[in-house]
């Protein structure tokens, strides 16, 4: 079986390596080649999306936004009945709208976002969260195996996104209240520390908590999921839930993530939206 995987930033290239090592025949593609360069030695790098995609059985898509999943989409030009599944974060518009244009093209649509950041990619120890027609499972069932401790099926296309956004409004707030807690123990003469080692162990410890909240306190992001990409996330959660739900926290995330990228660090780890917390200039 040969998947042609477009996409191999930061997620996508530990993602394509273990679908490869796992004995399926990949070519992968990227904007920028240099990226997919150090795949070579496991899958073939193809010089176009197009070339990457012919005859090819399973098309995979990992890149940052919407725009371009479609655009990527449009320049591979799968053949009718490839299966398509489209791992990439998009929020719910563009599901809809690349749904539709898979429809067109006569190819089978799986929305499967993914849960997990830069480790767990490389590890295999990603989360899919998979939505689609029950009988594109057993064929997308290898793929998923080969990035994924667990895959959840959600029903039809769109499921896996609705999750997405639920559980990243978790996160983005997790790591914001992360933030807070630790800048309003510096503001009130603490060390910031201090709040890492009392919930640790407890009731109210979370491992994610720790995980920032060291690079917080470090001063070192690199990045395991960057500001830039975060930031766009919390703005999907934002825009879906437009004015049924009070995302306050999610709307707090951002501005702060917004204010770290604004002042260059888009490209470090999310955890940099600290210096937006410290009112860093």
């Amino acid at each position: 079986m040969t998947v042609a995987f477009l996409g191999t930033g930061i997620m996508g290239a530990p993602m394509a390596a273990n679908v490869a090592k796992a004995g399926l025949d990949v070519r992968v593609w990227n904007r920028t080649r240099a990226k997919a360069e150090p795949l070579a030695d496991v899958a073939t790098v193809a010089d176009s999306a197009a070339s990457a995609a012919a005859g090819a059985d399973i098309l995979v898509t990992m890149l940052a936004d919407g725009p371009a999943v479609a655009e990527a989409f449009e320049a591979a030009s799968p053949a009718s009945g490839t299966l398509w599944l489209q791992m990439s974060t998009v929020g719910l518009d563009w599901t809809d709208r690349l749904a539709v244009a898979a429809e067109k093209a006569g190819v089978v649509f799986v929305d499967a976002p993914v849960l997990g950041t830069r480790q767990p990619a490389e590890q295999a120890q990603l989360q899919v969260l998979a939505s689609g027609p029950e009988e594109a499972r057993p064929k997308a069932t290898p793929v998923f195996d080969a990035v994924a401790v667990k895959t959840r099926w959600l029903g039809p296309a769109g499921g896996g996104s609705r999750l997405k956004l639920v559980l990243n409004a978790w996160v983005l707030a997790l790591t914001n209240a992360t933030a807070e807690s630790l800048g309003l123990a510096a503001a009130l003469g603490l060390e910031p520390s201090l709040f890492l080692e009392t919930i640790e162990g407890g009731g109210l410890d979370v491992g994610y908590a720790h995980v920032k909240g060291g690079a917080m306190l470090s001063g070192e992001y690199p990045p395991s999921f960057p500001a830039g990409l975060a930031a766009k996330d919390a703005r999907l959660v934002v825009e879906a839930a437009g004015e049924d739900v009070d995302v306050a926290g999610a709307k707090a995330v951002l501005s702060h993530l917004e204010a770290a990228v604004d002042a260059g660090h888009g490209d470090e780890d999310m955890a940099a939206l600290y210096r937006a917390v410290l009112k860093e200039r």
